[in-house]
């Protein structure tokens, strides 16, 4: 598998085998972050990205208000960051885009959805400690 990596400029993926070189976006020729730290998306890029990644796509839904939210974050990220090219972390403010959680179902934040080629692979509603963050998602990609 060749690591993916989502644009933070543009969105698009960018398939990189990141060997020395600093690499660029093949679309916008922008500096490409391959670190795998979840990036913020609006509803619209949420959809587009679940439909084009060739790789799975993990979304927190969250808000900047919610207590476990702020506490799973930094979790969240160690794992996106050790699993960088393997998968695209991405978070979406229910604050800001309100229809992507109610279009994805989402009852309460924070809520982790595993997409996999365009489907709904795993759901984990609240916050885990991160040993149990990482079982859960092993387990489910």
């Amino acid at each position: 598998m060749i690591p993916t990596y989502r644009c933070a400029h543009c969105g698009s993926l960018n398939r990189v085998r990141a060997e020395g070189k600093t690499p660029i976006c093949g679309r916008c020729k922008e500096r490409l972050d391959i670190s795998g730290a979840p990036q913020e998306v609006s509803a619209a890029e949420l959809d587009e990205l679940i439909r084009s990644a060739p790789v799975p796509v993990l979304v927190d839904f969250w808000a900047p208000w919610c207590g476990p939210c702020r506490i799973i974050a930094p979790i969240l990220d160690r794992v996106a960051r050790d699993k960088h090219g393997e998968l695209i972390a991405v978070k979406v403010n229910g604050d800001e885009h309100p229809d992507a959680p109610q279009r994805y179902e989402v009852r309460g934040i924070p809520t982790f959805v595993l997409f996999n080629e365009t489907k709904e692979k795993a759901r984990q509603v609240g916050a885990l400690p991160e040993t149990h963050f990482r079982r859960w998602l092993d387990a489910s990609v």
